[in-house]
């Protein structure tokens, strides 16, 4: 750890070393960036990984798919209930102290559930992690919103939510790898220990000084015949910071059209093991991997959905919207071809383009999350998108799509899911019309190094 704390404050913190743009030295910004891309990885390795222990848990405590499916939504109703807390944080207090903290208690209650000897007690360890994780998502993008310069804010947070699929891959991958060879509650103890390294690495990191919560305003004055344009500062009310989100049309069509996908990836990642085991009477370790293939050719989508995003804004401002309504759209079409029209190969194909397709809306989404609110408000604008997310997709998909199957079949479930996809992709293509309007009312606001 020393050796890691070491590296991290050998970069030189200079303003000479300081590119324009970024907060800190590039060498420095990428190991900050690299500890949070492996800190979202094994986020969605500990939160994901049961899926891929469902038939191990389902034999032993004699569950139902409505009961499995309530341990992946358990999660998200704790960070539906704790992100908006946990992102005042963020905001006001500090982006590393908090991360940090937040990491080790969901890689401890990730251990904890190896210990577990009841399905209470398991649906226990599960809201823990959710507590754990509700604030990481928010307090992430507002660190890379932060170090990176406005014109690579979707590149970059294509590249950090390609964790998301990668660590859903791992978790499902690794799942059902050690449950066959040791039992499924030693997965959950091997995979809780790279979190808790990355927790305390995080904790020595940089941090930008907390952003004060000031209206900035133009006021021009007559002086002699010459016009001098003077900026005024004045404290934010709660009503100006409630005004900051609910004025902005094409924010709030935003929040919900990244619901309708995240109802989608979340349903997969959980169902998807599952669905081949069941369909192609395969073993779970089969099943596990052939899923895991779709989760983690995500890794593509998002990354290239941030570069195509960034490099279309230059030429169109509202680029980070238009493409998530295309994105979805198509999305929507894979999704239709491969649950409800084709089986065998043709099926899995549309799954894979599906896979890659699916998650390109993420990085640009994200981005205007960060694009249309004020640089003290930007976790807490994540945060809004997360219980959006959670509440009504995330932690709603998985046990929705458990109910379906429990009274039709698992194919019937998830052959719903492109309806979710078309309607997200509606609302992001309205937004789209209100973003260069709405961009134009928000205050920028310098950062400045801390700690």
């Amino acid at each position: 750890m020393i050796a890691f704390y070491n590296f991290s404050i050998a970069f030189s913190m200079n303003k000479r070393a300081v590119p324009e743009g970024y907060l800190f030295s590039k060498g420095y910004t990428n190991y900050v960036f690299i500890l949070l891309f492996l800190l979202y990885m094994f986020d969605y390795v500990d939160r994901m990984i049961v899926t891929s222990l469902f038939p191990f848990i389902k034999v032993e405590w004699n569950l139902t798919d409505t009961q499995l499916g309530a341990l992946i939504s358990a999660v998200y109703w704790f960070i539906v209930l704790l992100t908006i807390p946990a992102s005042i944080l963020v905001d006001r207090w500090s982006r590393r102290r908090t991360i940090g903290a937040m990491a080790a208690i969901w890689s401890l209650a990730t251990a904890a559930a190896a210990f577990t000897k009841s399905f209470p007690q398991l649906f226990i360890t599960r809201t823990i992690i959710g507590a754990g994780e509700a604030g990481y998502a928010p307090g992430g993008i507002a660190m890379i919103s932060a170090m990176y310069p406005k014109e690579k804010r979707s590149w970059m947070a294509g590249i950090w939510n390609a964790s998301i699929p990668l660590g859903g891959a791992v978790g499902v991958a690794l799942g059902g790898f050690i449950a066959a060879k040791w039992g499924w509650r030693s997965a959950f103890g091997i995979v809780a220990i790279p979190g808790l390294i990355l927790a305390i690495l995080f904790y020595f990191i940089k941090d930008y000084k907390t952003v004060k919560l000031v209206k900035n305003g133009n006021a021009a004055v007559i002086e002699k015949d010459v016009v001098e344009e003077k900026r005024t500062q004045a404290k934010m009310s709660f009503k100006d910071i409630v005004k900051e989100f609910i004025s902005k049309p094409s924010l709030v069509l935003t929040y919900f059209g990244m619901t309708g996908v995240v109802f989608v990836t979340t349903s997969l990642l959980s169902w998807l093991p599952s669905f081949f085991s069941r369909l192609d009477n395969i073993p779970l370790q089969r099943a596990g991997a052939k899923a895991s293939l779709v989760m983690l050719l995500a890794i593509i989508g998002a990354p290239l959905g941030g570069y195509i995003a960034d490099k279309w804004r230059k030429k169109r401002v509202n680029a980070r919207l238009v493409l998530p309504a295309i994105t979805s759209m198509i999305a929507a079409l894979f999704a239709f071809l491969a649950f409800v029209v084709f089986d065998g190969t043709l099926q899995y194909v549309f799954l894979l383009l599906h896979g890659i397709s699916v998650t390109m809306f993420i990085p640009a989404a994200g981005a205007v999350t960060q694009d249309l609110v004020h640089p003290g408000l930007r976790a807490t604008s994540y945060a809004i998108a997360v219980i959006a997310q959670n509440l009504l997709g995330a932690s709603a998909g998985p046990i929705v799509i458990g109910i379906i199957s429990d009274k039709t079949d698992i194919s019937t479930a998830l052959s719903i899911l492109p309806i979710f996809l078309v309607i997200s992709s509606i609302l992001f293509l309205v937004g789209s019309f209100y973003y260069k309007k709405d961009v134009e009312k928000v205050d920028d606001v310098p950062l400045e190094v801390w700690g």
